[in-house]
């Protein structure tokens, strides 16, 4: 404590007068303060950032509270040590965290040269107060840790005792180097050495260890990208002390010092805005916070998202991302009174490939930026989604399947019909109703098969066939195929057939799948697994699938969905057509607010949305709108929603395996159970 105490009398005194020689008195007043401060400094773990990755392992975007990588001491280039050690603390591993030796000389030093030259602070009182700042939970904690007062001072060399009795040199050595801050968003040398010079701080260069090193002390003053002259200047400082203290030999410092800065500096955003998958990230991070087992709050989970460290290894191909992003924002502009959204999912896993709207994620409002994630269930993104339309007669179609009405089965469908609503029958019966619904075509009318009235997408034909499915085992299979069906009172409707929920691209991809898998479901999964800090698998997430389906069923609805890629087909008529074989089924909603396409190859679903939104958010009609530089007389799935989901399954179908449908079992097609 008589050490520490003469370091304070000399810090003390050398503000009023650098030459006064302290006194007994002075010596004897300052161990009297320490009595009774805290001893010990409780160390906690360093907030490190959080990377998510796609499924090559190629980094995606990053999450932190502060950019840092925590490396141990051995992973960190010697010479860089050296450069912290030459400008810092060049008596560190002599002392015993407090140098009065040091403090004089850098009291002497900078009063004589009329600037900050040397640090008058052991790395050990650095890192406490580093500490103190790092660990505050308050502002007040932040200013008592950063007061130029006396007392505090007294407080940082208590704890830099207690530090050196209870830790390694190379402990507090490596804490320091990884705990301090060196500008830029960058905190620890391995963030300073990945952002200034692209490259790992176990790789420096004798010029590229020494501007770090000067940025310690004061990383804005000496900030290398906004006063490129100042870290110069500082650098070479660095390299001259180095000289000094024979480190590096001076002919060479010179050679160094009339050679440039070197940068090659890294960009670390933080957050999704500017990712390669914006939406896609903004997913996975609403995947991670509903997680429970990351956390008891959602506070918690946060917390460690951005503080923890995590490496998220998620199913993003960024192939498909690109595709994706290419097919929406060159159909619809960001400033239209529209939005285009699509998700692309892989049958069979469940894994999401890519997440992409037409609008860019920000909060310029009149640019057309959002934050509202379209594309995804409404739990993960704040959008409530679109009402479906006739992409919901799959599910009718599928139950006639399985109760074995023959696919050639003929029925009269008029322009318009009339069916009391008594006679749907509901999983409690048939309900008890004067009402009469009373649907109509947009299409052509006439008599028509499961073949031509789906490819055709003929709604009195689906309305009849309704009457003879029922509405319980569609209604039930959508639930099993992840359509967020709910409240059966309201949804068990005989306008089932033509979409009763509003539902994201994700979740018609996530059922339309279920068809490509052969009738496997499987739910739609963003992520594989979360490592922690140390390595260890600390979340891992399997595929959930099951079969909902009988296999021959899915297999008929597919080829029946197949008709709509095929002539006479919306889709083949829309020039929608792939290299592979691909199925599909158009959707409009009603006064055309919403547009579908949504369809399939064996290995990849794909579902897209054009939808109208006004300025206030809500939704609005398609028809009359200039959408993507191109006037709208009237939107339909194939023609608007279609060109979308034909561009992204185009730019993509070269990377998918060849595969064919199985075709179906004849005998299922004629009307088996």
């Amino acid at each position: 404590m008589l050490a520490v105490a003469a370091t304070i009398g000399l810090i003390v005194a050398g503000m009023a007068m650098p030459f006064v020689w302290l006194t007994r008195v002075a010596l004897d007043a300052v161990v009297d303060q320490t009595d009774g401060l805290p001893v010990e400094l409780a160390i906690e773990p360093l907030a490190q950032r959080s990377r998510v990755l796609d499924r090559d392992g190629q980094l995606v975007a990053t999450f932190y509270d502060r950019n840092r990588v925590v490396v141990s001491l051995d992973e960190i280039d010697p010479t860089l040590v050296n450069a912290v050690l030459a400008i810092e603390d060049s008596r560190f591993y002599e002392h015993g965290g407090v140098d009065l030796q040091g403090t004089a000389r850098a009291l002497l030093t900078n009063t004589l040269s009329a600037d900050v030259v040397q640090g008058g602070s052991s790395i050990t009182q650095q890192l406490v107060k580093m500490t103190l700042v790092e660990q505050a939970d308050a502002e007040r904690e932040r200013e008592e840790a950063t007061a130029p007062t006396y007392s505090r001072k007294v407080r940082e060399l208590r704890f830099a005792v207690y530090l050196e009795r209870t830790y390694s040199k190379d402990w507090i050595l490596e804490r320091y180097l990884n705990t301090a801050y060196f500008g830029a968003s960058a905190y620890g040398v391995e963030a300073a050495a990945e952002r200034y010079f692209s490259r790992s701080a176990s790789d420096l260069s004798i010029r590229q260890a020494a501007l770090i090193a000067g940025l310690a002390k004061f990383p804005t003053l000496y900030d290398p990208l906004d006063a490129p002259a100042q870290a110069w200047t500082r650098r070479n400082l660095v390299l001259d002390r180095m000289a000094e203290l024979s480190m590096i030999k001076p002919a060479r410092v010179e050679r160094i010092k009339s050679r440039g800065l070197g940068l090659r500096v890294t960009p670390v955003p933080n957050g999704c805005v500017r990712s390669a998958a914006p939406y896609f990230c903004e997913y996975v991070r609403a995947f991670l916070l509903r997680d429970r087992a990351l956390g008891s709050t959602v506070a918690e989970r946060e917390d460690l998202i951005r503080t923890g460290g995590l490496t998220v290894h998620t199913t993003l191909d960024v192939r498909f991302q690109r595709a994706a992003d290419s097919a929406a924002r060159s159909h619809v502009f960001p400033t239209d009174g529209a939005v285009g959204a699509l998700a692309m999912l892989e049958p069979g896993t469940g894994d999401v490939m890519a997440v992409a709207q037409s609008r860019p994620m920000g909060r310029d409002a009149k640019a057309g930026e959002t934050y509202i994630n379209y594309a995804v269930p409404e739990e993960y993104g704040d959008a409530n989604g679109f009402h479906a339309g006739s992409t919901f007669k799959v599910f009718v179609l599928a139950a006639a399947v399985r109760q074995g009405i023959p696919l050639q089965t003929r029925i009269h469908a008029p322009p318009q019909i009339s069916i009391p609503v008594s006679r749907y029958r509901t999983c409690d019966g048939y309900p008890r109703s004067d009402e009469v619904w009373s649907p109509g075509n947009s299409t052509d009318s006439g008599v028509f098969n499961l073949y031509t009235g789906t490819q055709e997408s003929v709604n009195t034909f689906y309305a009849q066939l309704e009457v003879r499915t029922g509405l319980c085992e569609p209604y039930r299979l959508a639930r099993k195929m992840g359509i967020p069906l709910t409240d059966p009172a309201s949804q068990q409707v005989p306008s089932f057939t033509l979409g009763v929920v509003d539902v994201s691209p994700l979740t018609m991809a996530e059922a339309y799948a279920t068809f490509a898998a052969r009738g496997r479901h499987c739910t739609a999964r963003p992520i594989t697994q979360v490592i922690d800090v140390e390595g260890d698998r600390l979340r891992e997430y399997a595929t959930h699938c099951r079969q909902v389906l009988p296999r021959a069923v899915a297999d008929v609805v597919s080829d029946v969905l197949r008709g709509v890629q095929q002539p006479g087909g919306f889709g083949h008529s829309a020039g929608l057509t792939l290299a592979q074989q691909s199925a599909a089924k158009t959707g409009t909603s009603q006064q055309n607010r919403s547009v579908w396409f949504v369809g399939y190859t064996p290995n990849l679903a794909t579902a897209a949305v054009l939808a109208g939104v006004n300025e206030s958010g809500g939704w609005r009609t398609l028809n009359r709108q200039v959408i993507g530089g191109e006037y709208v007389p009237a939107a339909f799935g194939s023609t608007h929603a279609g060109p979308i989901w034909g561009d992204a399954m185009k730019g993509v179908q070269e990377r998918l395996p060849d595969a064919v449908f199985t075709p179906p079992e004849p005998r299922y097609t004629r009307g088996v159970r």
